[in-house]
């Protein structure tokens, strides 16, 4: 049975209903740059946490994943125990599966290459790829952005553990935001609907107010929950007003 999908494949880059390759390459290469860029701050903070030159390439060449690296080498170098950095970068490396089951739907490649694009399944590809129109167009976005990202973000994770001491402290130079920042500006024009604002600032209320009190990767993935709580309440009110609806003509007219 052939796999459906809620895209449309388009092969002609003019067509009405499409994006133009070139808009999707620029808007790629954007992010892929901007964010690749923050690799610096990686190096610069794994090699001042004691990890070797080859230990912090491998990091980024394997793992792929800033969040997640930059949780482990932060917590080593407050002098937290390995495993438990290892654990909690793990946790929050898990939402990348999430991705994976979405973009699987979009992106309908062939079973020769999922493990291979399953790599560069990560925030910025995610973004790009789902603010795309067609299948084409989440194709383009998701591998030019993969592509940038992966080969910046190595390049400059090696110049950064090399010039760690010429670089200084990364937070002086801002490189740490800059990724964070790439991504909330590229899901904010998402956020169009009333439903879609509140899952958002629950999610960022559930984050922020437990990342104190939960180890590291657990507040993000305890801020899915805003998803499911936002649609059950809205469920709840729709259910309400339900319930009203089927109430006779006239039973509150005297109340107007």
């Amino acid at each position: 049975m052939r796999e459906q999908t809620a895209l449309p494949d388009v092969p002609d880059a003019g067509a009405a209903d499409g994006k133009p390759d070139a808009a999707v390459v620029r808007d790629a290469l954007g992010v892929g740059v901007a964010v690749g860029l923050s690799g610096f701050a990686f190096g610069v903070t794994s090699a001042g946490s004691g990890l070797t030159l080859a230990q912090t390439c491998a990091l980024s060449l394997l793992v792929f994943t800033g969040a997640s690296q930059f949780a482990l080498v932060g917590a080593l170098a407050a002098g937290g125990n390995p495993l438990t950095a290892a654990a909690g970068a793990f946790f929050l490396g898990v939402r990348n599966a999430f991705y994976g089951l979405r973009l699987s739907q979009l992106l309908a490649l062939p079973r020769a290459v999922r493990p291979f694009a399953a790599q560069w399944v990560i925030d910025e590809t995610t973004a790009v790829a789902l603010a795309q129109p067609t299948r084409r167009g989440v194709r383009i976005g998701f591998t030019v952005t993969g592509l940038t990202l992966y080969v910046l973000w190595n390049l400059t994770t090696l110049l950064g553990a090399l010039g760690a001491e010429a670089i200084g402290d990364t937070d002086a130079w801002g490189l740490d935001a800059a990724g964070p920042a790439v991504f909330l500006a590229l899901l904010a024009p998402m956020l169009k609907s009333c439903t879609e604002r509140a899952v958002a600032a629950l999610a960022v209320l559930l984050g922020l107010g437990l990342l104190p009190v939960l180890p590291a990767g657990v507040p993000v993935l305890t801020a899915a929950l805003a998803a499911p709580i936002v649609l059950w309440a809205r469920g709840r009110r729709s259910g309400g007003a339900g319930d009203g609806a089927d109430r006779p003509v006239g039973a509150g007219e005297g109340e107007r």
